[in-house]
């Protein structure tokens, strides 16, 4: 009916399109008009049917939401806006003939008809404040007496809408615009203002992400409300305020279009990301100019003329302008506001300036004191060494003026927008910053006696004024300050006032440490976190200070003076300084290498205090107490009862109740409690059978029965029982012992046991006396147990009853098949007396003894089979009868086992009390889906790869994904169980009845609180493209969706429409956020709004995405989901006490605003990369995220499945940031805005989510790639400076350490690398090293290799793996922790966690000094695939091959040239690191390549390499068909970098020369000549050589077509000509063929180095006509590279074994195993089709 009303209405708009107005029959119009008026009451609906007819929808009759509509539709007494009629023709211009007022069902409606916002928003925002107020009210609120809303539920409701919008009217001194008169209706005008926030929200499209702008919004509307409410007077006309109905899209396109426009115009000046930052605005700039007064200047309505809305020379922004697809946008650019990102690495020292400073003193003094001649820390004490320490201040003054500087000149680009407070403040800080900087080295300089040098110069200037203490006071005035911070520190409540404090008195107190910002103030945490996070820090800074001084400083310092007093005159080379004292270039190498160390290694210190702290707080968390099935089996016992604890609402859930086992005195209460808890786990069983982990088998051993009253003891599931019960027989049969105390007290032992002989005697008793129908049979039964009870009572059981014969009994019943033998062999064989029962119970009614033979025990009741329960029965006692040990192991499958011991674990750990299911917090799941696969078609499982492996058979080695909808399937069964009887629960959840009335009254209310607590949303992006693509995989994909949409009905999708418009005759492309739901057969719309314009056009798409579907999620909190995460019932049951976090205060009274959850990586089964990838994340999402949480408070939002306090974060700019490039890691900045605006972020592990990662080696690599570029960025950002400067400076550490500075620290660590070989190198090559050691004095002392050896400490880094292994030692025990580091080892993971380190390096390094940050799909796929060598070489040529074949040149030149340790280990010691890491970049890709080293494949891929790099490029070509194409955009980087990169990267192009200037020295043809002329010479040759390859080039290009036969005598003559000049270098000159091979070394590196140049000059090395001479160059030097890299390859592939054991070695054995079988098959089927 809703589709046929629909379509009606959609005809008659055709008809008034097509017919001129006036023309429409008037019985048409009455029609139309009907329609209309019904249309409503089948409109598709949501979640709650506001206007269906018929029977009332289980929902709408809860009372909560009764009371929510109720209280909305409170809208009698609000003035109506009137309807003005439009002239009944077009050529009509008389005035309006009526008006008429118009009728609203809400205040929504009210407000929609006053500011003209759409109905698909009215309806979205209706449902969504309905949900809010029902959830809110009905918690703790007595259900009997429910009639309205309460009041204090919308005020509550208001705080938290209106906590930021009060905050910025105070920040900005202005009133707030929420004014609720005396005597006026208190709760209808807090949902009037409440619903017109939701409606500017729900409608603001991208302006959500500047919730400022939303707030100046609803300050002017909330004026205009006020107005309109009291007749106010309008302040721009002057008159009242008049109360016209507006047109729907009115407030679009007056409000939200020209935001949206300016937005627009922004991000089309960054040039899809590659221009500076600088340049163009992004949403942070935009928001932030409402965090000043000057936005008031925007007026209401907003002048479009303003600032804001338009460019220097342009025309403002109108809402009716249209602009091309990308236009040139002119004139000057609009200034940034308060922060401008700028790319360079002094970003680092800006936002951490407090760190860099500490760390450089605590440097300088420490060698200042190893420099004394004590050399001991007890110099210091020694007047002249502490003075000499006391010019760490000078230091100090001079790093505060680099601060002061670097302040002004990066934030140059902003200075318009910033007050002239804040530029004051600037000039002011540089102005005392470089007064200092000359104050205190003259003050020192006072304070020296007998100066010389530079300082007798300073001591000169102040004359006899040579006071010893001036300097002092210098010191204490320069610290007051820190003094005054240290203070503050101490007392953080202090400082938090004071900080959001908005008194001008205080502000003004707070000018010059912290100037005034909207966020970042008051983030200061209470005493105590404070505390344990300082005392780690303080910790751990010992530790680092002492090894660093003695271990890497003083050991240095005495080679060091040594080496200085050594007089040096010869050299190798032409030196340029020869005059030079103290070789300072010697002591330069040595130590520019333990410098870095010394700036790195504090991420070693803190990975290994990390580890100690995150373990001793996981323990004591009581993670890993249950780890095993034996640990289970033991304390399975107890799990019911902490069930109970944990999961079952209590009769008060507001007290703290403490986390112990209790033993209800009711035993009334402990059987339902059981009762519960069978049907959670049994729920949670049968969820692992239908995910095929375990068999049926399987889950019947697992099963725990319903608590019953027939069964005297409790039922444990048959796993715990396994040989209970023939051991126990086994124990009778073989008792000696005439006492029954005995044997009973030997059963009883095992609680297991005791209950198993209880329970399989009363279940065998019940099923016989069940299954007898005659009287009499069921006499005998009633004598027998009465025989048995009475005989166990007086203590004769053993003295009765034959214990001989129940082994014979036991194999009896596990047959089952002939009842009377059963009974012949209890009366006969175990009772002493049966026959007495039989003969009196039966004698007398039968006439002879062989017709009671016949007749007895042959009546049964057969019917009992039909019941499920009965069947159950039985089907347990065969089990307790019949399992063996066999179930000691159950389940078999890892993944089973885990699930089932972290589920029984988790009930032990600490958590909030289970509220019940209506009391619970609301919530939403949010998905962002763009265009991966959503299922599999039965084509591409079964399709094959190159290797004969399916999809499908990959699977079967893993194991299948779930998904979010348990969360629905886990409430209904926890409403269920609150809701239900005690029969019902006792009988269980699956034996629900829906016919029947009772049965179906609990469904239902269970079902209708489902959907009030729980909404699910998938924000498919290209849902609406891909239901009318033509494409086979766009249809398939949408396909999918719909199937999942019709299979869970409570799944809603939400996605962008692009829909062509006429307007004004014109057609005009509009956008639609819409969300539909599963129909009948298709998909139903159930909301549409339109929007500004393309809403993931401006930043980053997976954001944006986000951002136009939370308008439909619902509740109070949304948890995030990524596409590659899973999840599973028995955690779904957790998800209330979780949400209970968010009513728990912490210190301080904060409340949490982000709850951060543990993942579990669910891939790392897939291949060996997959598991140390695994290894990595569960480390860094256990005890990396639990240490951040707590002590260090410094957790933010890593991605998902985090749960975010919804309320707060959409009056805050949402789930994530969305600005182009620089939020390109979005969901972190999230958790940075969180904690910047007052938030709290906790981190949980008693619930986890399933997490797919990265399995392949490209996948992991592009991954790691995109997280280093995020990381990049971030270091450019207001975000991490804002926290790095207003955090304390313990938190600070953390936050550094934990973010950008692990990336750094990654980057340094290669850096000294690099540094350590060329200071070596510059040694060698100078004679600098020889001249050295032949010194007498050096050469006993061994001073050098002293020296040399000290920078070997940043072999640490393998100490970073330290969290992993701690995490596995704490879940799964240290033996096996121990074992799989082993294990890891063995499968090269050092070779991975290499490969990535040079991925970190690289990308992160790169973006800060070029930008080029991208997305990078990593597909996330299943890997069964083998990477060409292309691939990988365009891959990782830049990033690992060329640095790698770099470091080789470097080691073999070291090697070669080097004389230093040829009989000393210490050269092995040092250097093997780094042949390890070369090693690792050169050949990691092959060797984590499944079928690397296959001959054939290894043929395959030579011929396509080939291919590649002959390929001409040209425009439309792409990177994988063309070398020429693919060199081109390896230089993007450089195309958009500014000037300051270009040179930076020709200054690191220098270091190349290096090797040419040393080794020409060297050669035998140098005669050992020192002059110039030498290197002079040497270029000749390398022009002499680049211009025969231009001659070559330039042959081939002109005459190789036409001409080959004059190229060929081209070729011919260049090669005599180069035979003739090496005959006369050898006959003549001296040449050897040793200077040969020097020669390559030389002059390969020189050519590298004019290449770099040349791309970074490409306009001008174009201009001059020289770029296809670099280009040929270039190509060479690829050639070059790649032969080098794959010789290897094609000699390891002539062996079979290598590939075979490649494979062991890449993939589990299952998998392998498979593989093997798999390709067996595969070449016998090609022989079978080819015979």
């Amino acid at each position: 009916m809703a589709k046929i009303y629909q379509i009606a209405t959609v005809l008659y708009d055709v008809l008034k399109t097509v017919v001129p107005t006036g023309k429409v029959e008037e019985e048409t119009e009455i029609y139309a008009k009907e329609v209309e008026k019904r249309r409503k009451q089948y409109e598709h609906y949501n979640i709650l049917p506001f206007y269906t007819l018929g029977v009332q929808s289980p929902i709408m009759k809860l009372p909560e939401i009764k009371a929510a509509i109720r209280a909305l539709r409170t809208v009698d007494n609000l003035p109506m806006p009137r309807i003005r009629s439009t002239p009944s023709a077009p050529d009509d211009n008389s005035i309006m003939l009526e008006d008429r007022d118009q009728s609203f069902t809400d205040i929504l409606d009210w407000l929609s008809s006053i500011f003209g916002f759409q109905k698909g928003n009215v309806a979205n925002q209706r449902e969504h404040l309905v949900m809010l107020l029902a959830n809110m009210d009905v918690r703790d609120k007595n259900l009997e007496e429910y009639a309205q809303l309460s009041e204090h539920t919308v005020t509550d409701l208001k705080n938290k809408i209106f906590e930021n919008y009060l905050s910025w009217c105070n920040y900005l001194h202005c009133k707030h615009n929420i004014k609720i008169p005396q005597g006026a209706d208190r709760q209808q005008l807090e949902l009037l203002y409440i619903g017109l926030y939701l409606l500017i929200w729900g409608e603001a499209s991208n302006v959500r992400f500047m919730p400022e702008c939303i707030c100046y919004i609803f300050h002017n509307m909330a004026h205009e409300l006020q107005g309109i409410l009291y007749s106010n007077v309008h302040p721009v006309s002057g008159g009242p305020y008049q109360i016209a109905s507006r047109g729907e899209e009115s407030f679009l396109k007056d409000v939200i279009t020209p935001i949206y426009n300016v937005m627009r115009r922004e991000a089309r000046r960054n040039k899809g990301g590659k221009a500076s930052h600088s340049k163009w605005r992004n949403y942070d700039d935009l928001n932030e100019y409402f965090w000043s007064d000057k936005c008031f200047r925007l007026g209401w309505p907003m002048e479009l003329k303003a600032g804001f809305f338009m460019h220097t020379d342009m025309n403002p922004v109108t809402s009716g302008s249209k602009e091309g697809p990308n236009p040139v946008i002119p004139g000057k650019r609009s200034s940034k506001t308060n922060f401008v990102e700028v790319r360079t690495f002094w970003h680092l020292f800006r936002s951490f300036d407090r760190m860099w400073i500490f760390f450089i003193l605590a440097f300088q003094a420490m060698v200042i004191i190893a420099w004394s001649p004590s050399g001991s820390l007890a110099a210091l004490f020694d007047e002249d060494v502490f003075r000499s320490v006391l010019t760490i201040f000078i230091t100090s003054a001079f790093l505060n003026l680099l601060q002061a500087t670097l302040d002004i000149i990066l934030s140059w680009y902003a200075w318009k927008s910033l007050r002239l407070t804040q530029i004051l403040r600037y000039i002011l800080k540089f102005v005392l910053a470089a007064a200092w900087a000359v104050v205190l080295p003259i003050g020192y300089s006072s304070s020296v006696q007998n100066p010389t040098g530079l300082v007798k110069f300073f001591s000169s200037w102040i004359g006899g004024w040579r006071t010893q203490s001036f300097y002092s006071y210098c010191v204490v005035i320069y610290l007051i300050p820190n003094l005054l911070a240290a203070l503050l520190f101490l007392l953080p409540p202090l400082r938090k006032a004071m900080e959001r404090s908005n008194w001008s008195i205080v502000i003004l107190l707070m000018w010059w440490a912290q100037p005034k910002l909207y966020v970042g103030r008051g983030m200061h945490e209470d005493i105590i976190s404070l505390l344990k996070y300082t005392l780690f820090w303080i910790t751990l800074l010992i530790s680092k200070l002492a090894f660093s001084y003695y271990v890497e400083i003083l050991p240095l310092v005495g080679p060091t003076k040594a080496i200085m007093a050594v007089p040096v005159g010869r050299y190798k080379w032409h030196e340029f300084f020869p005059n030079v004292k103290h070789n300072y270039g010697v002591v330069i190498a040595i130590w520019a290498p333990i410098v870095l160390v010394y700036f790195m290694d504090t991420q070693i210190w803190y990975s290994i205090f990390s580890t100690i702290f995150g373990g001793i707080n996981g323990a004591f968390s009581h993670l890993g107490e249950i780890r095993t099935l034996g640990m289970l089996r033991a304390r399975f016992e107890s799990v019911p009862s902490a069930f109970s604890t944990r999961l079952v609402p209590g009769p008060k859930e507001k007290s703290k109740r403490k986390h112990k086992e209790k033993n209800h005195s009711d035993e009334n209460t402990e059987r339902k409690n059981i009762a519960k808890f069978s049907q959670v786990w049994n729920e949670f069983i049968h969820s692992m059978r239908s995910e095929d982990l375990i068999s049926h088998w399987e889950r019947n051993l697992l099963l725990v029965p319903n608590s019953s009253s027939e069964i005297s003891v409790v039922q444990w599931p048959p796993f715990l029982l396994a040989s209970k019960i023939p051991i126990a027989l086994d124990m009778a049969k073989d008792f000696k012992e005439n006492e029954d105390a005995g044997l009973f007290k030997k059963i009883k032992n095992d609680d297991y046991m005791h209950s198993a002989v209880i329970e399989c005697y009363e279940s065998l008793r019940d099923i016989l006396y069940g299954l007898l129908e005659d009287q009499n049979d069921k006499m005998i039964i009633t004598h027998i147990c009465r025989q048995v009870d009475d005989s166990i009572q007086r203590s004769r059981f053993l003295s009765e009853f034959r214990m001989s014969g129940l082994p014979l009994l036991s194999f009896q019943l596990e047959k089952f098949l002939i009842l009377l033998d059963i009974m012949e062999i209890i009366l006969r064989d175990v009772m002493y007396n049966g026959i007495e029962i039989l003969e009196t119970t039966h004698l007398h009614h039968l006439r002879n003894q062989n017709e009671y033979r016949e007749q007895r025990f042959e009546k049964l009741h057969f019917q009992l089979t039909q019941k499920k329960a009965w069947r159950e029965k039985v089907t347990r006692l065969h089990l307790l009868l019949t399992v063996k040990e066999s179930a000691i192991n159950v389940p078999m499958n890892l993944e089973a086992r885990r699930r089932i011991t972290f589920f029984t674990n988790s009930l032990f750990m600490i958590m909030p009390p289970a509220p019940k299911v209506r009391n619970m917090f609301s919530f939403s799941v949010l998905t962002p889906y763009y265009k991966e696969d959503v299922l599999y078609s039965d084509e591409e499982l079964n399709k094959e790869n190159e290797d004969g492996i399916s999809i499908l058979f990959y699977l079967k080695k893993i194991f299948p994904v779930r998904g979010m909808m348990y969360y629905r399937q886990a409430l209904e069964l926890q409403g269920f169980l609150e809701s239900a009887g005690d029969t019902a629960i006792f009988d269980g959840f699956r034996t629900i009845d829906i016919n029947e009335p009772e049965h179906k009254a609990w469904v239902d209310i269970s079902r209708a609180r489902a959907d009030l607590k729980f909404t699910y949303v998938v924000s498919c992006q290209l849902y609406g493209a891909q239901k009318v693509s033509k494409d086979t995989r766009d249809r398939s994909c949408y396909t999918n969706i719909l199937n999942l949409m019709l299979t869970y009905p409570s799944l809603r999708v939400a996605y962008i429409d692009e829909r062509e418009d006429t307007v004004g005759g014109k057609a005009e492309k509009a956008y639609y956020s819409v969300l539909v739901k599963g129909g009948d057969k298709l998909d139903e719309e159930v909301y549409r709004i339109k929007l500004p314009g393309p809403p993931t056009e401006i930043g980053e798409g997976k954001p944006e995405n986000q951002n136009h579907a939370i308008i439909f999620t619902r509740g109070e909190a949304v948890q995030t989901i990524d596409m590659n995460q899973d999840n599973y019932l028995e955690e779904a049951f957790k998800m209330r006490n979780v949400l209970e976090e968010f009513r728990k205060r912490r210190h301080g009274h904060r409340q949490p605003t982000i709850l951060g959850l543990r993942e579990h990586i669910f891939t790392g089964s897939v291949s060996s990369l997959a598991w140390f990838m695994s290894n990595q994340e569960t480390s860094f999402v256990t005890i990396g995220q639990r240490i951040l949480a707590n002590p260090l408070r410094v957790r933010f939002h890593y991605g998902h499945p985090d749960i975010f306090d919804r309320l707060f974060h959409i009056t805050r700019g949402g789930i994530s940031k969305a600005s182009k490039i620089i939020n390109l890691s979005e969901d972190i900045f999230s958790g940075f805005n969180s904690i910047l605006r007052g938030g709290y972020i906790t981190h949980h592990e008693y619930i986890q989510v399933g997490k797919g990662r990265d399995v392949g080696m490209n996948q992991i690599s592009l991954f790691e790639a995109k997280v280093a570029n995020g990381n990049g960025e971030q270091t450019l950002s207001r975000d991490v400076y804002r926290l790095g400067r207003r955090f304390d400076f313990y938190r600070m550490l953390s936050f550094y350490f934990t973010t950008v500075g692990f990336y750094f620290s990654s980057m340094v660590t290669v850096l000294t690398v690099y540094v350590f070989l060329y200071g070596r190198v510059y040694m060698v090559m100078s004679g600098l090293e020889r001249s050295i050691l032949e010194d007498p004095s050096i050469h006993q002392s061994k001073a050098l290799e002293e020296a040399l050896a000290t920078p070997a400490v940043f072999q640490l880094g393998l100490l970073l793996v330290l969290p992993m292994v701690m995490e596995i030692g704490l879940e799964r025990g240290f033996r096996t922790a121990l074992a799989d580091f082993v294990i890891m080892q063995l499968q090269l993971a050092s070779v991975f966690f290499t490969f990535q380190l040079g991925t970190k390096a690289h990308f992160f390094g790169r973006t800060i000094l070029h930008g080029g940050s991208k997305y990078r799909a990593t597909g996330r796929g299943f890997v069964v695939f083998h990477a060409k060598f292309g691939d990988n070489y365009r891959l990782y040529s830049r990033s690992h091959f060329v640095k790698g074949l770099e470091l080789l040149m470097l080691l073999l030149v070291y090697q070669i040239y080097g004389e230093s340790y040829r009989s000393s280990n210490i050269y092995l010691f040092v250097t093997f690191s780094m042949w390890f890491l070369v090693a690792s970049w050169l050949f990691a890709p092959s060797v984590f390549n499944p079928s690397g080293f296959e001959w054939q494949k290894t043929v395959d891929d030579w011929t396509d390499w080939k291919r590649w790099m002959g390929n001409r490029g040209g425009i439309g070509i792409q990177q994988d068909k063309s070398w020429e194409s693919w060199w081109d955009i390896e230089q993007e980087h450089l195309k958009s970098t500014n000037i300051r990169g270009r040179v930076l990267e020709i200054i690191l192009a220098f270091r190349f020369f290096i090797y040419q200037y040393g080794i020409v020295y060297q050669l035998d043809i140098a005669h050992r000549s020192k002059s110039l002329l030498v290197y002079g010479l040497s270029w000749i040759v390398m022009a002499t050589a680049l211009l025969v390859l231009k001659m070559v080039s330039m042959g081939r290009r002109r005459f190789g077509t036409d001409f080959q036969l004059m190229f060929r005598i081209l070729k011919g003559l260049l090669f005599l000509g180069f035979i003739s000049v090496m005959t006369v270098l050898f006959v003549v000159c001296g040449l050897t063929v040793s200077d040969l091979f020097a020669a390559v070394l030389a002059f390969l590196p020189t050519g590298w180095a004019i290449l770099l140049i040349a791309q970074a000059c490409r306009p001008m090395i174009k201009g001059v006509g020289f770029w296809e001479s670099i280009k040929e160059l270039g190509r060479a030097y690829e050639y070059v590279m790649g032969l080098i890299i794959f010789l290897p390859i094609v000699i390891l592939s002539w062996f079979p074994f290598v590939s075979e054991f490649q494979t062991r070695l890449l993939f589990n054995q299952a998998f392998s195993r498979g593989l093997q079988i798999s390709m067996i098959l595969a070449g016998r089927k090609d022989r079978d089709s080819s015979n």
